[in-house]
């Protein structure tokens, strides 16, 4: 099993380049599942979840591809779904990766049924899936739910007026996806707004889909017979570009951050300001230059546009080595702090009280051996281990795999002393 080890105190200097998004590339796959012929991605982050996508789409009879990219267009992937055979995902291939739930959607929409495995993934909270099955039966297929599968059939889908209980960004998706193929129109109200969104309806529109409103809490999609395959560049990862924003920070260093979303990072932007750091908007990207210490700061989570989720637990990183008392509060997932006890051990100060940590500041930290628990909490303990005196080694970096296209990497050419090796 891999990990990383980081020699720390080694403020990051550079121009680093974000890698195509893997919240946008999962849904874009499933979408692939609604057209006969081949669609072709570009700038596909070479990721352990999207590799498992790969296989699952291959499992129900999709031919994957990799194919030799342009230049300056990253990995470039290839689906070929004119034949599905198999509208089941097992669960052997969807019990490390929620995002397997997109299929759901599209395999109903254009055959009729669907077998899906009740989804995995990181263990941050329950996460139900009962909006994508409550919004299917709207649109009017008949659900089942036996031995840990959802069985979902439909001779057509047909259009309806569904209000989401709570935005959710998977379940928006799917029902996105559905729709497209379904007779009339649908209208979804109280829908998720995050980019990744918007990316997926500029896919499925070019495929042929009418899909209004993306971005925004009602979208209206008027459905088609049939949609076509079409060539799609994937957008570029906010969360990565976030990730490595903070790094600057917790480092007090100077990184260009090439192909970051400005637009879409407005809530991070606000925050890193308001710790002291100085962030400029450029053509190209955005520049970070970090304090020497931040400044103390509270921050809530909350559904874009507010500030996400995905990076909370690099920012209360960014917090431990702040010149005061921080309050950070999780309010989109229930168990997203198990972070906090790795940042311990690297001398970090939290208190936590339900979905309240108070964090406060230390003048360093210290490395030590921590775990990584999930995706976001293994960014974290890597920006800890960037600032931390000594030696940090980060075990189970699978889940940073999961999100993170050679972060290490990365992360070296800015200068970090850090390493992949080999745990006995």
């Amino acid at each position: 099993m891999d990990a990383i080890e980081i020699q720390g105190g080694t403020p990051l200097v550079g121009e680093v380049t974000v890698s195509g998004s893997k919240n946008a590339t999962l849904p874009m796959l499933c979408a692939a599942l609604l057209a006969k012929g081949q669609s072709r991605f570009f700038d596909v982050p070479a990721l352990a979840d999207l590799r498992t996508m790969g296989r699952l789409l291959a499992h129900m009879g999709a031919s994957i591809d990799p194919l030799s990219a342009p230049p300056g267009l990253g990995t470039t992937l290839s689906i070929d779904a004119s034949t599905i055979g198999n509208p089941e995902a097992p669960y052997e291939l969807v019990k490390t990766m929620r995002a397997a739930v997109l299929v759901l959607g599209p395999l109903v929409a254009r055959l009729g049924h669907a077998r899906v495995s009740l989804p995995g993934g990181c263990a941050i909270g329950a996460r139900p899936i009962d909006q994508h099955l409550k919004g299917l039966t709207a649109l009017g297929a008949k659900i089942e739910l036996a031995h840990g599968y959802v069985e979902a059939r439909a001779d057509r889908l047909v259009g309806t007026h569904f209000n989401f209980d709570l935005p959710t960004v998977t379940g928006t998706e799917n029902l996105m996806m559905a729709a497209s193929l379904a007779e009339g129109q649908t209208v979804l109200e109280n829908c998720a707004r995050e980019p990744e969104i918007e990316a997926l309806a500029t896919m499925l529109n070019a495929m042929g889909a009418r899909v209004h409103g993306a971005g925004s809490s009602t979208i209206t999609i008027d459905g088609v017979s049939s949609l076509r395959p079409v060539d799609s560049m994937v957008v570029p990862d906010r969360i990565e570009a976030g990730t490595l924003m903070a790094a600057a920070v917790i480092t007090g260093g100077d990184v260009l951050v090439r192909r970051a979303p400005a637009p879409h990072l407005e809530a991070l932007t606000s925050k890193l300001r308001e710790a002291g750091a100085k962030v400029t908007v450029e053509a190209d990207g955005v520049r970070v230059v970090g304090p020497a210490r931040p400044n103390p700061i509270d921050v809530i989570t909350a559904p874009h546009p507010g500030y996400p989720t995905d990076l909370q637990a690099q920012l209360m990183a960014c917090l431990c080595v702040s010149t005061g008392a921080s309050r950070v509060v999780e309010t989109v997932f229930e168990n997203r702090f198990m972070h906090v006890q790795e940042l311990r051990r690297l001398g970090a100060d939290i208190a936590v009280e339900g979905n309240t940590a108070l964090v406060r500041g230390q003048p360093e930290l210290q490395g030590a051996p921590v775990m990584a628990t999930d995706l976001r909490a293994s960014a974290s303990l890597v920006l800890a281990g960037l600032r931390a005196s000594g030696t940090t080694t980060v075990s189970r970096v699978y889940h940073l795999d999961r999100g993170y296209d050679g972060l290490e990497k990365k992360l070296a050419a800015l200068g970090a002393r850090i390493v992949r090796v080999r745990e006995a």
